[in-house]
């Protein structure tokens, strides 16, 4: 497509600010803009000196940018005009507001002159986005002074950034503004309530309901700005209708949400990389389960769950309640797979269980002692092989070497069970935990599924599987993202980039982007599970059958799930959208 505008603004709180998925998108978009626009792209976002260092690189400011820097400078706001190190390089101009925050009060005592906005009840997290928005829209006003004559176009994402479109709408600056909401707030409080979402969207009056959750000024701010932009967008049909019923107004176009797919490997470097972190992951099993029971490893497939601790939004308690009866299912078909499911979901932790710290210790014992004398074992199975004799135990190794061995190994061995989860957690009453042991999940050694709650960020360096968001992904065999409330989905999108096999629904924003009527082949590789105006009941049932068939699928037909699930992700790539 060509481009429309003369200069493109894209205004979002999570510009250099890493807080939540938006930041996935705008940051993995950011190329393909670049692309298009040139150096007439800037994108417009909070200045936080400790999340700036290392994502913002500043210069001195384009012609265009120094006189309304200058002005705003006198008000107090100060610009900081730069290129975001990103693919792309965009430009990005970083407001800090830090002295012009004290202004909040009179500022939404304009938007309610204005716009009737209540903020009365508002609380700090509205307080700070509102006034650097305003912040945003003052520069924005400046800026097309600067450029007269110009089609300039102005992207604003989530109320976050909505009181900026507002004060254009006021002061009625030439630019055409563009609104994406990626979730509204009711939608997702409503969601994170328990309230069955679907059911009654069309049976209240979102104006009302706000205020029982003190949620008014945030939901005003969006319903304004889906009101008053010149185009109002959102990322999935899911949540177009979630928008015509709460916010009143139906997106005049849907702007699904996708990925740079070039950036991530080619699949036959992912068959590589999912193998080296396959047995990374295998390894952490070996120092986890072992200890106190073995199973064949090489029977074993990893299904895993990944992202912010929204237990029911989330469908985390869907995926527990399939994990257990999947166990019994499991059993029943006397089934010689073994299932280790991971919930890669950050909670409140205090630190990593000292038991485990101690078989890792104890497994390292034995790994750093075998590893002294394999240059040894290598000559003796070379010997073993080309003189015809049978290689045994005692041919490989020295008396003295097999009888500390055994010494290390029975330090090694653990009664009891495997832990349900990696680290100690400040609240014992946690949610997931509960859930687990109501499911019958015990890590029995009769258990063909076992669990382990790993409740802090894969950063890559957590001292224990030591993978990052992505190659935890990328070892494992089946990502389940049950979702009751999704707007979009990155995590089923990003298995798919990473080909891995994946389970979304069709409440999902993603899910239903590329299955309209969720119809599966054989090989779907991304399962669907039909969970609008479905019982929790159904969906778990759903689940269970689409894990277990899983579990059983020969290897040809994983590989075959894996490339199907790359080629639907491919569908998202930011090229095609």
């Amino acid at each position: 497509m060509e481009k429309k505008a003369d200069i493109l603004f894209e205004v979002s709180w999570e510009v250099c600010n890493k807080v939540g998925g938006i930041y996935t998108v705008v940051k993995s978009k950011a190329a393909r803009m670049s692309e298009a626009y040139g150096s007439s792209y800037f994108l417009i976002g909070p200045y936080f000196a400790s999340k700036a260092l290392g994502e913002f690189q500043e210069e001195v400011p384009s012609e265009i940018c120094k006189l309304p820097f200058e002005e705003l400078k006198k008000e107090g706001i100060i610009c900081h005009f730069g290129k975001w190190l990103i693919e792309g390089m965009p430009y990005a101009i970083l407001i800090d507001f830090v002295n012009y925050r004290h202004k909040a009060n009179g500022i939404k005592r304009e938007i309610w002159d204005w716009y009737r906005i209540d903020s009365l009840r508002a609380q700090d997290d509205y307080d700070e986005p509102v006034a650097w928005a305003y912040c945003a829209g003052m520069l924005l006003e400046k800026l097309a002074g600067c450029s007269q004559n110009k089609k300039i176009v102005a992207h604003f994402h989530e109320w976050l950034s909505g009181v900026g479109l507002l004060y254009l709408k006021k002061k009625n600056v030439k630019i055409a503004a563009v609104f994406t909401t990626h979730a509204t707030v009711l939608g997702r409080t409503l969601a994170s309530s328990n309230i069955d979402l679907y059911n009654v969207w069309n049976k209240i009056n979102p104006d009302n309901e706000v205020y029982k959750y003190n949620i008014e000024a945030k939901h005003l701010v969006e319903k304004n700005s889906a009101a008053f932009a010149d185009v109002f967008t959102t990322v999935s049909e899911i949540t177009g209708m979630e928008a015509e019923y709460l916010l009143k107004k139906k997106p005049d176009v849907l702007l699904p949400n996708g990925l740079d797919i070039s950036k991530f490997p080619t699949f036959e470097e992912l068959v590589i990389k999912h193998r080296l972190q396959r047995d990374r992951i295998r390894e952490f099993m070996l120092y986890y389960f072992f200890p106190y029971h073995t199973f064949d490893l090489k029977e074993t497939l990893i299904y895993f769950i990944a992202g912010r601790y929204e237990f029911h939004d989330k469908g985390i308690d869907i995926f527990i309640k399939a994990l257990g009866r999947l166990n019994e299912k499991l059993k029943q078909a006397k089934s010689k797979k073994t299932i280790v499911a991971f919930i890669w979901v950050p909670a409140n932790f205090r630190n990593i269980r000292p038991e485990l710290l101690e078989n890792k210790t104890l497994y390292q014992d034995v790994k750093d002692a075998l590893e002294e004398v394999l240059g040894d074992v290598e000559k003796n199975i070379i010997y073993s092989f080309v003189s015809g004799r049978k290689a045994a135990k005692e041919s490989l190794f020295e008396d003295d070497f097999l009888t500390e061995m055994k010494i290390r190994i029975a330090k090694f061995v653990r009664k009891g069970k495997p832990p349900l989860l990696t680290h100690d957690l400040y609240d014992e009453n946690d949610t997931i935990l509960r859930t687990i042991i109501s499911a019958n999940m015990n890590n029995d050694e009769q258990d063909n599924v076992k669990i382990v709650y790993y409740p802090i960020y894969l950063s890559g360096a957590d001292g224990l599987l030591n993978l990052n968001y992505y190659e935890a992904m990328q070892g494992s065999h089946l990502g389940v993202f049950p979702s009751y409330y999704e707007p979009w989905g990155y995590t089923p999108l990003e298995a798919g980039a990473l080909g891995v096999s994946s389970v979304t629904t069709d409440l999902a924003g993603f899910g239903r982007f590329f299955c309209s009527e969720c119809a599966q082949t054989e090989t779907p590789g991304i399962f669907v599970l039909k969970r609008l105006n479905k019982s929790d009941e159904d969906v778990v049932s759903q689940l269970v059958d689409v894990m277990f068939s899983f579990a059983n699928m020969p290897k040809e037909e994983r590989v075959a799930n894996k490339l199907q699930a790359r080629k639907t992700a491919s569908m998202a790539d930011w090229i095609w959208l």
